[in-house]
C-alpha cells in the first residue's frame, strides 16, 4: 500500500493528539469516543485547544466545520468513482477518506474507470490505503489516550505530523492558485494569531477561499471569447 511509507508519521501525530485530548480536560471516554468518530485530525487539533479555553460550542462547531470545507471538493472529484456503490458503501467511503488517501488515489487514478474490473480495482486501492491510514491515525490515538500520563509532551512526536501535513500540501500545491491560496492562508492566519479562540484560523481559511474564487473567476472570464457584435 502507498500509504505504508506515511503510515509512521501519522501514527506518531495521532498518538500525540490523543495525548492532547486528554490534557485538554476531555474525559477517557470522550477522548475514545472522539478519537473513533471524528477521524479528522487537523479539526480535532483545531477543536482540542478550543475545548480546553471554554470556547462557545459554535466556535468549536464552526472552526471544525472550515477546517474540513476541503472534503466537499474531495466529496465531489470522487462522486464518478463512487455513485455505482450503495449507499453505506459511499457513507463508509466518504468516512474513511484523508487528504492522504484521496492524493494518492487521484495520482493513481485520474479518471475513474468505466469497465466493472477497473471500478472494482479503484475501490479496493481506495479501501486498501484508507484501511492502513485508519489503523495508523485511531489505534494510536487510541494508546496516547490511554497513556496520556506517560508520554511527555517534551519527546515532540507531534512534529511528525506536521510533516506529514507538509508533505500532502506539497503533494496538492501542484498549480500556481493553490500556490497562492497556500500563502495566503499562511499569512493570514499569523497576521491574525492574536484572535481569540484560534479564529485566525477561520480568517485564513475565508481569506485563502474568497481570493481563490475572485482569481478563478477572474481567470475564467478572460478566457470567455468576446461576444460578438
Amino acid at each position: 500500500m502507498d500509504s505504508l511509507g506515511a503510515a509512521p508519521g501519522l501514527a506518531a501525530w495521532g498518538l500525540m493528539t490523543g495525548v492532547a485530548m486528554v490534557n485538554s480536560g476531555l474525559s477517557t471516554f470522550e477522548a475514545l469516543l472522539m478519537g473513533v468518530i471524528v477521524f479528522a485530525g487537523s479539526s480535532q487539533l483545531a477543536a482540542i485547544p478550543l475545548i480546553a479555553a471554554g470556547a462557545p460550542m459554535w466556535v468549536v462547531l464552526a472552526t471544525g466545520f472550515c477546517v474540513n470545507l476541503r472534503f466537499v471538493v474531495f466529496s465531489a472529484h470522487l462522486r464518478p468513482y463512487m455513485m455505482h456503490l450503495p449507499l453505506w458503501e459511499r457513507l463508509v467511503s466518504g468516512y474513511l477518506t484523508t487528504d492522504l488517501t484521496y492524493v494518492l488515489f487521484t495520482r493513481r487514478y485520474p479518471h475513474h474507470g468505466g469497465s466493472p474490473h477497473d471500478l472494482l480495482a479503484q475501490q479496493a486501492y481506495l479501501a486498501g490505503n484508507s484501511g492502513v491510514n485508519w489503523l495508523a491515525w485511531v489505534g494510536m490515538s487510541i494508546v496516547g489516550v490511554l497513556l496520556a500520563r506517560l508520554i511527555p509532551s517534551a519527546w515532540g512526536l507531534g512534529f511528525a505530523g506536521i510533516l506529514a501535513l507538509l508533505g500532502i500540501l506539497f503533494s496538492l500545491a501542484s498549480s500556481p492558485l493553490r500556490w497562492v491560496s497556500a500563502g495566503v492562508a499562511g499569512a493570514a492566519a499569523v497576521a491574525a494569531f492574536a484572535l481569540p479562540f484560534k479564529l485566525n484560523i477561520l480568517l485564513a481559511i475565508a481569506a485563502a477561499v474568497a481570493l481563490s474564487l475572485l482569481l478563478e473567476a477572474t481567470r475564467d472570464a478572460r478566457r470567455r471569447p468576446p461576444l460578438a457584435p
